[in-house]
């Protein structure tokens, strides 16, 4: 078992794609494997995602495939040389009718409407805001820009508007077709790229439930949150999803570098509320693409996310492309481990002035609130939608969660769940029968031995789903 409550998301790519790599990095704590829809063909990813099941069946570890689709290509063209150098104060033009590759003059456009969403004394930002454009004019399909801060431009570089504003769809032909190649393969979540509002992820939702409908399969959605445009709509966003993404990357890139932290802190607390997951992504080892050891500024990052309490940090050019990407994993795990070790519970401050609606409910938060008082030694949870450990696992608390499932795919949905311990177990319909499995599977583990206390939650008549309405503190004989 890992000792990190926190999850790992790591991004395959020619880094991690060796079996030997990857089945080491689940070892060191990887809990699910992004696939990056941005690059390679259909066929690529369904390999990868077998590559991923194989090498986590060989390590013993659950481990969730998260297909991330890239999104609305907001970019510029190529270049005839592959890159220019800007120079501040020159007159650029981005120009949407050139087919022609581009100069120092101007270049080409992966998206098209950009005349119609940028008005003069707009600023665009380039390359992760890198560069920076002033937009002077719009002449039909051309946006006559100033340079305002220069630099290297290469071939299909992203473009942004400061403070948002871009109507690219979130879906594009392409994701359509990516969410069949995923659910081909029954990905465990879906992540959408650049939703402005819950529309756009009630769509894909639709688009992954009519698709995974032949292998009876419904994933889990993530929400990216990288667009200005999102933040009012965060609440709404986030009800149409299953969790999100806070992508600091385009997301400092429109809001502002300064904003991000206080956003990312926000986005986690507001996740937890509504009993949603949180992953917090880009960049948190970028040194390790590199170097072999982190920099006190990213340690410092991770076991901040961590302490906000979110359930996942993600890896992206670190494990798909970097140098070191086990090293990188072994890293985060260690930080994480650590960050909880310094975590404050405060569970009755937690509980007071809630309110709970729902029986399920109320006996997940009796089960956390017993055990912790009570000291024990796990919570066990028999489920079959997953949603007991998830409602478990938005508090803190430094007892295991040990969430039992006859369902795979439930199985691996909760590998994301921050303290969750997902453990496959197909137990009796008799409740007494059920319970005692459930003990004599924990111990075999090494999980609760002779005298330990545990609290076990399911719910009567065994076997049917959504119906968790039971409590049981136990001691080991």
């Amino acid at each position: 078992m890992s000792q990190h409550a926190t999850k790992i998301v790591a991004t395959l790519g020619p880094a991690s794609s060796d079996p030997v790599i990857l089945e080491a990095m689940i070892r060191a704590g990887v809990n699910v494997v992004r696939l990056n829809f941005s690059h390679g063909k259909a066929q690529d990813h369904v390999d990868r995602a077998m590559l991923v099941r194989e090498a986590a069946k060989r390590a013993g570890r659950v481990v969730a495939i998260m297909a991330d689709l890239q999104g609305p290509k907001i970019r510029v063209g190529k270049f005839a040389e592959g890159k220019v150098m800007l120079q501040a104060g020159a007159a650029f033009v981005l120009d949407a009718s050139r087919t022609e590759p581009g100069d120092i003059n101007g270049v080409g456009l992966d998206y098209k409407e950009l005349p119609r969403d940028v008005k003069a004394g707009d600023l665009l930002l380039l390359n992760d805001g890198l560069i920076v454009l002033t937009v002077d004019k719009v002449i039909g399909e051309q946006v006559h820009t100033t340079v305002k801060m220069g630099g290297e431009l290469s071939n299909n570089k992203g473009i942004n508007k400061q403070g948002g504003g871009l109507t690219a769809p979130a879906l594009t032909g392409k994701d359509m077709e990516d969410i069949k190649t995923a659910m081909s393969f029954q990905a465990d979540y879906v992540a959408v790229s650049f939703p402005k509002n819950a529309t756009d992820m009630e769509m894909a939702r639709q688009l992954c439930n009519v698709a995974a409908e032949p292998f009876k399969h419904k994933p889990g959605l993530i929400a990216k949150i990288e667009r200005f445009e999102a933040i009012p709509h965060l609440e709404e966003i986030l009800r149409a999803s299953d969790g999100i993404m806070v992508a600091r990357g385009d997301l400092a890139v429109e809001v502002g570098n300064a904003a991000v932290p206080a956003l990312q802190k926000r986005m986690i607390k507001m996740a937890r509320e509504m009993d949603k997951v949180a992953i917090t992504a880009t960049q948190m080892m970028e040194s390790m693409i590199t170097n072999p050891v982190p920099t006190r500024a990213e340690v410092s990052d991770v076991a901040n996310a961590v302490l906000d309490g979110t359930d996942a940090v993600m890896l992206s050019a670190e494990t798909a492309v970097g140098k070191y990407p086990l090293e990188t994993v072994q890293q985060m795990a260690q930080i994480c481990a650590a960050a909880e070790d310094a975590e404050e519970v405060a569970l009755d401050a937690d509980f007071t002035g809630k309110t709970f609606t729902y029986i399920d409910q109320t006996i997940a938060m009796g089960a956390l609130f017993t055990a912790h008082h009570l000291g024990a030694k796990a919570i066990v949870a028999l489920t079959d939608s997953g949603s007991t450990p998830l409602w478990m696992s938005r508090h803190r608390i430094h007892i295991p969660i040990y969430a039992l499932t006859k369902r795979e795919n439930t199985q691996r949905r909760m590998a994301l769940y921050r303290n969750v311990h997902a453990l496959l177990l197909d137990t009796s319909t008799d409740r007494d029968t059920a319970l005692n499995q459930a003990e004599q599977h924990l111990m075999s583990r090494g999980i609760v031995n002779k005298g330990d206390v545990y609290a076990i939650t399911c719910g009567e008549p065994m076997g049917s789903p959504g119906g968790t309405n039971m409590l049981k503190i136990c001691k080991v004989g």
